[in-house]
């Protein structure tokens, strides 16, 4: 039996319009529909609710910024080289968006998971952080470097999603079993971030694990082209470059740059 005909639901197009999903852009969607609703129509395949637009705005808006992390970074020094290319030098942000940086929730949603499909969720959620303490493998979700006790992104998200009665709260009572038993496990309090929060949110909406950091590009993007109009107007692109490459000392057996001005 041959395989069956790929075949897309997202978008058709005729001489004089065009249709996302089954909405007539023209008529159904421009000027009448945000942004948001028409992206959670896409990507979920229905119509955005209420409670949706709520949750993922919030989402939206906590990850698009975080100062001078890897991804903006990325993007500074990329514009700095070729100005030319902005969608290039965004792209090379985003390439950032992984598992040590913006996108945790994909690694944290996966074991909120296990949690909500244990026989003994607690047990579960024990297991977890103890196999986390003896690996001493990073927390997806958990912990921060400079917010501390707590992530204030993470409490207003989670204040937000406690007080909608829309949401089923599987996913909210699994993070917080799961902060309990690492704070157990730990002898301490480790603060649940906003990557954490976010993977309780997005899973509450319906969505699906493997498409959690999908949401952190989106956000992320607008987050970039905002430093990519910072670099227009104030670069810092070459003065990253260059305080690198003056603080990072060459130890081979030639001589460099930073050993001809210190003999000077």
């Amino acid at each position: 039996m041959s395989p069956p005909s790929p075949e897309t639901r997202l978008c058709a197009h005729h001489l004089t319009g065009m249709y996302y999903r089954d909405a007539d852009l023209v008529e159904d969607l421009i000027g009448k529909k945000t942004f948001t609703e028409v992206m959670v129509m896409q990507i979920l395949g229905r119509p955005a609710r209420p409670v949706d637009l709520r949750i993922v705005d919030a989402v939206l808006v906590t990850l698009m910024e975080h100062g001078l992390t890897p991804s903006a970074i990325a993007t500074r020094v990329v514009y700095m080289s070729a100005p030319e290319n902005l969608q290039g030098a965004v792209a090379s942000g985003l390439m950032a968006v992984g598992s040590r940086f913006v996108g945790t929730m994909e690694n944290c949603s996966g074991l909120l998971a296990r949690i909500r499909q244990a026989a003994d969720a607690p047990a579960e959620a024990r297991a977890i952080a103890q196999e986390y303490r003896q690996s001493r493998h990073a927390l997806p979700g958990f912990g921060h470097h400079l917010h501390k006790p707590d992530d204030p992104r993470a409490v207003k998200l989670l204040a937000l999603a406690e007080a909608e009665s829309d949401l089923p709260g599987d996913w909210l009572r699994a993070l917080r079993l799961l902060a309990d038993a690492i704070d157990q496990a730990y002898g301490k309090h480790i603060t649940i971030n906003a990557t954490g929060a976010v993977a309780a949110l997005l899973g509450e909406i319906g969505v699906p694990t493997a498409l959690m950091r999908g949401f952190a590009v989106i956000s992320r993007a607008a987050g970039l082209v905002s430093h990519v109009a910072e670099e227009q107007q104030s670069p810092s692109g070459r003065f990253i470059w260059e305080t690198i490459d003056e603080a990072i000392p060459y130890v081979g057996a030639g001589v460099s740059h930073q050993q001809d001005r210190s003999a000077t």
